[in-house]
């Protein structure tokens, strides 16, 4: 028997406002169909002044709780995928785990940018797998609104903030790709291209620091990357393209999400696509993708699932999960 890290459970959250495309035209050079076009997004939602990324990742992780029937009590760990924390430290999961009224377990944050949530499912996989935990929450939580350039319209326009969540229980499988949960994962990363995509402040640098990305080279990057790291987690799991259900892929660009199914041979039909109502929720993007996927009624059990994403760093990796 294989011990593996099942899906159980799945919830998101989406701060009330919704910010459309034309509310940029009166302050930028831009219009509605210039960033759809180039982007595929039409909206996205933007957080309440008050509104912090803990607390998004508390709603979405409650929700994803509520999915499953399971109460916080019942959680070993929590891992919070995000760049965007409320505070320098302690991390973001701690204030999570404190929301919830969870006193037992553990909880930190895991920074990967875009790849967050992949980086933090491969921790989860890993802390099941080997025993330390039977139950982790995987939450991915941002509020890139908070780091944007708002007179850079190569990037204010492409970004949104929300969260979402899994719950994953230890469950015994045969060790085959037919097993449910998680069945392997590709992790990568290169910091010779972290002027790719950055933010140009932080504590140790004394600065606040806005978003700042060189689209074309990371579009450059991603597709290939993509495509790579999803066929490598394929393989590992024993499974190939032709026996995928759905990819749910980072929700960074339209035309990213395309030119990756097209190099792996899949069709659209394949995709779950969320960016033109969310934008690029950056860590929250999958996590958000893969819940409004079940309840889209896209994603159903049994089915074998690729999840891929690519950040600044740069970092990307996939990882392939039975529902």
């Amino acid at each position: 028997m294989t011990r593996r890290a099942v899906v159980i459970g799945a919830g998101h959250y989406l701060p009330e406002r919704i910010v459309e495309n034309a509310e940029f035209e009166a302050t930028l050079d831009t219009s509605d169909e210039w960033i759809r076009s180039r982007s595929g997004i039409e909206r996205r939602h933007f957080a309440a002044e008050d509104e912090t990324t803990s607390q998004m990742a508390t709603r979405a992780a409650e929700a994803a709780l509520k999915s499953a029937g399971r109460s916080a009590s019942e959680v070993d760990a929590i891992i919070l995928a995000t760049s965007t924390a409320d505070l320098t430290f302690p991390s973001a999961a701690t204030m999570v785990q404190s929301q919830l009224g969870m006193t037992n377990g553990f909880a930190f944050d895991v920074q990967a940018v875009c790849a967050g949530f992949v980086y933090a499912l491969s921790n989860a996989n890993a802390l099941i797998a080997s025993g330390q935990a039977d139950r982790v929450l995987v939450i991915g939580a941002e509020t890139f609104s908070r780091i944007m350039d708002w007179t850079d319209r190569s990037t204010c326009v492409l970004f949104g903030d929300g969260a979402g969540a899994l719950l994953l229980e230890a469950q015994d499988g045969a060790g085959t790709a037919d097993d449910r949960g998680i069945l392997a994962t590709d992790l990568n990363s290169d910091g010779r291209y972290k002027d790719l995509l950055y933010v140009d402040g932080g504590v140790s640098t004394q600065s606040t620091g806005h978003l700042r990305m060189q689209g074309n080279q990371v579009f450059r990057h991603a597709v290939e990357k993509l495509a790579a790291t999803a066929h490598t987690a394929l393989a590992r799991a024993g499974a190939s393209a032709e026996d995928v259900d759905w990819i749910v892929p980072h929700q960074a660009n339209i035309r990213i999400i395309q030119g990756t199914a097209k190099k792996m041979g899949l069709s659209m039909d394949k995709v779950v696509v969320t960016v033109q109502d969310h934008g690029n929720t950056s860590a929250a993007s999958i996590p958000l993708a893969l819940s409004v996927g079940v309840e889209r009624g896209q994603i159903k059990p049994g089915n074998l699932i690729v999840t891929e994403a690519i950040g600044g760093g740069l970092a990307w990796g996939a990882v392939v999960l039975r529902w």
